[in-house]
């Protein structure tokens, strides 16, 4: 089994920063996609930024020039850095991890994290 961790939540005022954190741990062969995604309350959950294996990045246009994601492949971590926060970015943050299984017919899914909360105050 693959456990995912996630840490940095917290409160912080507007045009602050937090970094949050999502280490992987347990049996893992291959790593794909890594992702961060959020929930504000009264609305559905999306995508906030993405990164391959490779290092290439794809973030949602509310987030374009404030946050950054990054991994750390050989931990295991994938990391979001949020830089000059707003109100609007308030939610329970995911993170999110394919992976592929090699073993038998081989195949890949993606595991979640239980969500760290990021509040931000205005």
């Amino acid at each position: 089994q693959v456990h995912l961790v996630e840490s940095g939540g917290g409160l912080v005022q507007a045009g602050g920063s937090q970094r949050l954190s999502c280490v992987a741990s347990g049996d893992i062969f291959v790593i794909n996609d890594m992702g961060w995604y959020r929930q504000a309350p009264g609305k559905q959950r999306e995508l906030v930024a993405t990164i391959s294996i490779g290092g290439k990045a794809d973030y949602a246009d509310s987030v374009k020039g404030r946050f950054t994601i990054s991994r750390d492949n050989a931990k295991n971590t994938v990391y979001l850095q949020m830089n000059s926060l707003k109100f609007e970015d308030t939610a329970v943050y995911f993170c999110n991890v394919w992976l592929f299984e090699p073993r038998g017919l081989g195949h890949e899914y993606d595991v979640w994290g239980q969500g760290t909360q990021v509040t931000v105050s205005s």
